[in-house]
């Protein structure tokens, strides 16, 4: 097994856990359902075969063969967007009710809340199989479908991968990654709090546990299925020195071109 490592960044993010009719949700951080849309998008795979094997890649592996480690560089700020649909249009033209019979004139606007993180930061590491990942790498470099943070209108910043064929993805993120932290550090502080999400239970007794619903299970229009599963998430310190300013371009780039000794 090998990882790549992601960066997801950007002006607005929301990855919907129990988004329906007129609430749409954000999770705090990625969710797994985002992250396997978001590569079955870039490799231009269509909703009903979205999560088939790769028939053509040795073992046939397919997403559910990924796991994740999310580093909450930046969490962002909650934004709620008020939306409307279907105001304005003639009747023939009206959304329809469940029952299917067009809505009301006077009833014709629906109205929606659209939840967002604004501005946050995540670093992800991607493990799997080796063949796996680098078609994922080469999609997410070349993509059929760009790529998306949640939502379609969620456009990513680059860098979006920062690293690839990685040995230690985890030990990266620990250790290595430029941080993009929302304020600097305290003055002569030696280590920053960070926040870590985890698949499988960490070895520490004060790992925080949660489910999510988002195992995807079928992606098609109108029948769409998750799985429940469980969630850990931790607070490590991590050292001061990884910040890598209000401008955190240059860090980056050093650490995706670093230099040769």
């Amino acid at each position: 097994m090998s990882g790549i490592l992601l960066r997801l960044a950007g002006p607005l993010a929301s990855f919907g856990t129990n988004a329906a009719f007129h609430d749409r949700d954000t999770c705090a951080h990625p969710t797994r359902s985002a992250l396997i849309g978001m590569f079955a998008a870039c490799a231009g795979r269509d909703r009903a075969h979205a999560l088939a094997p790769f028939t053509d890649l040795p073992g046939q592996p397919r997403y559910r063969d990924l796991a994740f480690t999310i580093r909450i560089d930046r969490p962002g700020t909650p934004y709620t967007d008020f939306h409307t649909v279907g105001g304005g249009y003639p009747r023939d033209e009206q959304l329809p009710t469940s029952s299917g019979p067009r809505r009301p004139e006077a009833a014709s606007t629906l109205v929606s809340h659209r939840h967002y993180l604004a501005d946050a930061v995540f670093t992800v590491a991607v493990t799997g199989p080796a063949a796996l990942l680098e078609h994922i790498a080469h999609h997410l470099a070349h993509p059929r479908y760009a790529p998306y943070l949640g939502r379609r209108n969620c456009v990513p910043t680059e860098p979006l991968v920062l690293a690839t064929g990685v040995s230690d993805p985890v030990g990266e993120l620990v250790g290595r990654i430029p941080l993009s932290l929302a304020r600097p550090p305290r003055p002569h502080a030696t280590t920053v709090p960070v926040d870590f999400v985890w698949e499988q239970p960490p070895p520490r007794p004060d790992a925080v546990e949660y489910e999510l619903t988002d195992v995807p299970e079928d992606f098609t229009q109108g029948w769409r299925r998750y799985q429940l599963r469980s969630v850990w998430r931790t607070r490590q310190m991590l050292p001061a020195a990884l910040y890598a300013g209000p401008s955190p371009w240059e860090s980056l780039a050093a650490y995706m071109h670093p230099e040769p000794a």
